[in-house]
């Protein structure tokens, strides 16, 4: 390599270095042609490599559906069941660059059944590219992904008609085409809507003009991308800088590092440390081995303050005079990513920025038909369900408005017992008149009633299949405990319902609440310094992990009681079996709902092997009661 060459590659990527980033998705109905309009664009790009140009040509001839044309849409498509399908399935993303900027794109995929996918895509997307197949017009599912991209903060909407080739690129339907959609995104929320008519097959208006659009006078595909402001109200906003790892190699340093994810940041400047509120000022930015006067949005860096802080990984490093908001009670948008089921009541991990905290769904407002736009009630979430969810936290974490600032907005769901990512969430606003309510201090507390009953307050959490001998040990336990002059109390299943939950069914979302009630009662006994014994099904771990962290390490004792359901269904004692055998229960569990062992308990029953004396003997020897 000569030196002129050298140079020249240096100066490219220095160049390309300095280019702004734009991300961008693809989405449409399927085979409305987002696979191979990226193939179009990489290709026209110059980005392709010539054993990649090879390897494209090639399998164009063996599977493609363009003859001996080259086939665009497989240099996206990578997944086999892509290609043998003709669809795309998983987010595809590529990397490309011009003289004016960087792009990322994802290719999403257009069947309702990804609708999760699309999500993932369009998470990061400064500007969504809207296919629309000029032969078939705006279809349901172009307005799905739109709505989805209002939703997640997109602004910037490319209503690409695409192949336009085929309607002999014809003005008249291109117009009708865009008038139908923009009546529709009347009711989203996007600042501007730019509509293209182009052949992502042919090349037409995708990187040059074509002559056979000769009625259009705005701006190429590419030339839109090139130019469209995405970023600068995040540059203009304050700082912002949620903290992902405290560096202390030695004693003499210790440095707060992040990515700046909006506003800029100065030495001498002031910053405020969230959720503690610390004030401190900025010593040094620090970029790899070298120093930055400033730091920018978007860049990782180091941050060291003139000041020992107690900062922890999670933190927000804020502007000292222009802060956010902390608060652990939010209104959402939530869009359900999993196939399990997601309840009022039932407990997850929450993950935003860079802070884990464990969160709960207290209520769903509504869901949305995203056919329609219509907002539906709704008791449970489902595969891609979107919906307005209140959520409750353990404590507070700093935000903003996802529209605001989306990376101090979003936030994922993490199954607590699976770590499956469950959910993806958009925070619109904090429940201030949570804030409003506050523990009220009492002089005799937990442990004086503790002293005067003699022993202390428990809950002994019986769980297993209906017909097992849950209530029937808890009661035999009960009667030796009562002897012992120890202060006890049974809270029964079909007691409890017969009164404080009478208003419950027994469906997955009714037990769910069933359960996280009987957990509150059960936590205000153990305060009162009874030993509570609650008699329950409880099907499902994450309910009874709930209740157990309700609880002091010790006061939460989960007794299995463990009998085959054959044994259950033979006992039969109130004839429930018989009854659901027949279709007459819906969601007994065991028959048509099910039951999640425990996997650890304290005490592991088996009532087959076992007489009744022996396992109530058995438990009063094991709990430890003393003070």
């Amino acid at each position: 390599m000569n030196v002129e060459t050298a140079k020249d590659i240096q100066s490219y990527l220095e160049h390309q270095a300095g280019l702004e980033t734009l991300r961008f998705i693809t989405c449409g109905s399927v085979d409305d042609g987002k696979s191979t309009l990226i193939g179009r664009m990489l290709y026209e790009s110059k980005m392709i490599f010539d054993d990649q140009l090879a390897e494209l040509e090639n399998t164009s001839r063996k599977i493609g559906t363009q003859g001996e044309d080259i086939d665009f849409a497989l240099l996206v498509d990578g997944l086999s069941a892509e290609r043998e399908q003709g669809i795309t399935i998983d987010v595809a993303y590529r990397f490309f660059a011009t003289d004016k900027r960087k792009f990322i794109v994802a290719d999403t995929p257009g069947h309702e059944q990804y609708t999760r996918n699309m999500v993932t895509g369009a998470s990061t997307a400064d500007v969504a590219v809207i296919l629309i197949d000029a032969r078939k017009g705006v279809l349901t599912q172009s307005r799905r992904h739109s709505f989805i991209a209002s939703l997640l903060g997109i602004r910037h909407i490319v209503l690409a008609v695409n192949k336009m080739d085929l309607v002999g690129y014809d003005e008249a339907i291109y117009d009708a085409i865009v008038e139908d959609y923009g009546k529709m995104a009347e009711a989203l929320d996007f600042e501007t809507i730019t509509a293209i008519p182009v052949s992502a097959l042919k090349g037409d208006n995708i990187v040059e003009r074509s002559g056979k659009t000769h009625w259009y006078h705005g701006p190429t595909l590419l030339g839109f991308l090139g130019v469209v402001e995405t970023r600068k109200a995040l540059a203009d906003h304050g700082f912002r800088m949620p903290v992902q790892w405290v560096n202390r190699p030695d004693l003499d340093f210790r440095g707060y590092a992040g990515t700046v994810v909006a506003g800029t940041v100065s030495r001498g400047d002031q910053v405020r440390i969230l959720p503690s509120g610390e004030l401190a000022t900025v010593d040094e930015i620090l970029l790899g081995m070298g120093k930055l006067d400033t730091a920018l949005t978007d860049q990782a860096v180091t941050i060291t303050l003139d000041r020992e802080v107690d900062i922890s990984r999670g933190d927000v490093i804020v502007a000292g005079q222009d802060p956010c908001e902390t608060s652990d009670q939010f209104e959402t948008k939530l869009v359900w990513m999993d196939q399990e089921e997601g309840f009022i009541g039932r407990s997850y991990r929450m993950k935003i920025g860079a802070a884990t905290v464990n969160a709960t769904l207290s209520d769903i407002r509504h869901k949305y038909n995203i056919n329609t736009f219509e907002e539906v009630p709704g008791r449970n979430l489902t595969l891609n369900d979107i919906s307005v969810v209140k959520l409750g936290l353990d404590r507070p974490v700093a935000f903003e408005p996802f529209r605001d600032c989306p990376a101090m907005g979003s936030f994922v769901l993490i199954d607590r017992q699976t770590n499956r990512t469950v959910a993806a969430g958009m925070i619109d606003y904090a429940l201030r008149r949570a804030s409003n309510v506050h523990r009220q201090a009492v002089t005799v507390d937990k442990a004086a009633r503790a002293h005067l009953n003699g022993h202390k307050g428990k809950v002994l959490w019986f769980t297993g299949l209906s017909g097992s001998g849950k209530s029937t040990i808890a009661n035999a336990l009960e009667q030796r405990l009562h002897a012992q002059g120890l202060r006890t109390y049974i809270l029964d299943g079909d007691n409890v319902r017969l009164g404080l939950n009478r208003d419950l069914g027994f469906t997955d979302a009714d037990r769910v609440e069933n359960i996280r009630r009987i957990a509150e009662v059960a936590k205000l006994m153990v305060d009162a310094g009874l030993i509570v014994m609650t008699a329950f099904i409880s099907p499902f771990r994450a309910e009874r992990q709930m209740a157990r962290e309700l609880f002091e390490p010790g006061e939460f004792v989960e007794i299995f009681v463990d009998t085959p359901l054959e044994t259950a269904e033979k006992r039969d004692p109130k004839g429930l079996y018989k009854k659901a055998r027949r279709g007459e229960l819906p969601n007994f569990t065991g028959i048509d709902s099910p039951y999640e062992a425990p996997e650890t308990p304290e005490f592991h029953l088996h009532t087959e092997t076992e007489t009744l004396d022996a396992l109530a003997e058995h438990l009063a020897a094991g709990l430890d009661l003393t003070l």
